[in-house]
């Protein structure tokens, strides 16, 4: 067993080594609510689950074929607040981000549901707040421009891509660190399949519960219920779902879609009729819905987040 795990181990980091350009720490200066899990990471036909994240991070994946544009995006894979299916809706999707030109971050955030009862609801957010500050304050580096840095996320990944829409800040002014300081705004926000809601009927129960805990406040459900949370600097969305999807109800994604149009923000919601929930980048689904990545690279041209090429 020891032998085994060695030998997994380093061919994980050797993959890692040839995956991406860097892997960036997000609290260099220590984590705060931090854990003392075990790292675990499962593994299906998909490739990596990351399940008990100790030390979150950012994987760096700068395209070689960079856009004039210089826009960047931070995917936030699914997984249900239970676990992050990093390959299939992180490193694939950073992978496609580069072939268009875009930069790509997979964030790698602590996974609620394995967190104590204290932090679960606050460590992913953290995270990805903390994650859009680095991208931002470290854009001149990463030839990046800080005005068209988005956000993309799948499914429990889309709630928190809409959570990190609707609770950003413009930069935390009175904190002691440099870092904070940075806005933790995106500029847009590409969800798919996502949740959005944490009110039934219509929330992902395995999600709410993994977040949120057994039984939340109604403080804590309407806080989380990003289609509530919507305000006049939340930034535009493009939503892609499917009207099949029967474990994330496209209602998440139509209820996000009309918060939007109370503020006047521009919104692009597309729901293909066929498709099961958790497709990713759908490459080997023979309905339309395999569509989409296309239709998302049109919809950033439309906002001139990409030159048409």
């Amino acid at each position: 067993m020891k032998y085994l795990l060695t030998v997994t181990t380093y061919f994980l980091s050797l993959s890692i080594v040839n995956a991406q350009n860097e892997v960036i720490p997000l609290y260099p200066e220590g984590v705060k609510c931090g854990n003392e899990l075990p790292a675990v990471t499962d593994y299906d036909e998909s490739g990596r689950i990351f399940k008990k994240v100790v030390d979150p991070e950012i994987w760096h994946y700068p395209s070689e074929k960079k856009d004039k544009t210089q826009t960047a995006v931070l995917v936030i894979p699914g997984g249900g607040y239970w676990g992050l299916w990093f390959d299939k809706e992180g490193v694939d999707v950073a992978k496609w981000l580069n072939n268009i030109g875009v930069s790509a971050f997979v964030l790698k955030h602590r996974v609620p549901h394995w967190e104590s009862d204290d932090c679960r609801s606050k460590v992913a957010l953290s995270d990805a707040q903390r994650a859009m500050r680095i991208i931002r304050a470290k854009s001149k580096k990463w030839d990046i421009n800080p005005n068209k840095i988005g956000v993309l996320g799948f499914s429990a990944g889309g709630h928190l891509a809409s959570t990190l829409s609707t609770h950003h800040d413009n930069g935390l002014d009175l904190s002691e660190l440099e870092i904070d300081k940075t806005s933790s705004r995106p500029d847009f926000s590409v969800l798919v399949y996502p949740v959005v809601t944490m009110r039934y009927p219509h929330t992902h129960f395995g999600s709410r519960k993994d977040l949120l805990g057994e039984i939340p406040s109604e403080e804590l459900v309407t806080y989380f219920s990003n289609d509530l949370q919507v305000r006049r600097d939340t930034p535009p969305a493009i939503l892609i779902h499917t009207d099949a999807d029967k474990v994330v109800p496209p209602e998440n994604s139509i209820n996000y879609y009309l918060a939007l149009r109370k503020f006047n923000i521009p919104a692009a919601l597309h729901i293909w009729e066929g498709g099961t929930h958790g497709l990713g980048l759908a490459e080997n689904f023979d309905g339309a819905f395999k569509n989409w990545p296309e239709t998302v690279k049109n919809w950033m041209v439309e906002r001139g987040l990409l030159t048409s090429h």
